[in-house]
């Protein structure tokens, strides 16, 4: 989580929402990305979307069997489904979404059993400092922009 936290500040320094996440398989870190929808201009780049398909690139292949994805925030319905479809076999997330969280907060698509397949989920992991980032992250926009988060 700490190397996920990292790829997150990277993404604030360039003024991107401050997410970060890595994917690992045997003890082996297969990427480590940021979100980077203000960079490259395109809403699905997404911390998580961008380190799942760098690990499957890695590996070459779609199926991430036996990986695990930390991510410093609860993941969005889009990267809900990224993370169902790659069959992540477990989900390490810091803080809660509150606006749009899909493993726990708002819905529970990850272990929903009407899917083919599930991912283990564990929340919470080092959840004060990803937390942080995120409200100082937009605590600044919003000093900087003297209104309402985007």
């Amino acid at each position: 989580m700490r190397r996920a936290l990292d790829a997150a500040h990277q993404a604030a320094l360039v003024g991107d929402v401050p997410v970060g996440a890595v994917v690992v398989l045997n003890g082996v870190m297969l990427s480590a990305e940021r979100n980077a929808r203000e960079e490259l201009n395109d809403p699905t780049a997404h911390a998580e979307i961008l380190a799942l398909r760098a690990a499957a690139q890695a590996i070459k292949s779609w199926r991430l069997e036996g990986a695990t994805l930390y991510v410093t925030q609860e993941p969005c319905p889009m990267c809900a489904g990224a993370i169902i479809n790659s069959r992540i076999e477990r989900l390490v997330y810091g803080c809660d979404n509150p606006k749009a969280g899909a493993v726990r907060t708002l819905h529970r698509l990850v272990d929903d059993t009407r899917f083919n397949h599930r991912a283990i989920v564990v929340g919470g992991v080092l959840a004060k400092e990803c937390g942080f980032m995120l409200s100082s992250f937009f605590q600044k926009l919003r000093e900087r922009e003297g209104g309402e988060n985007p």
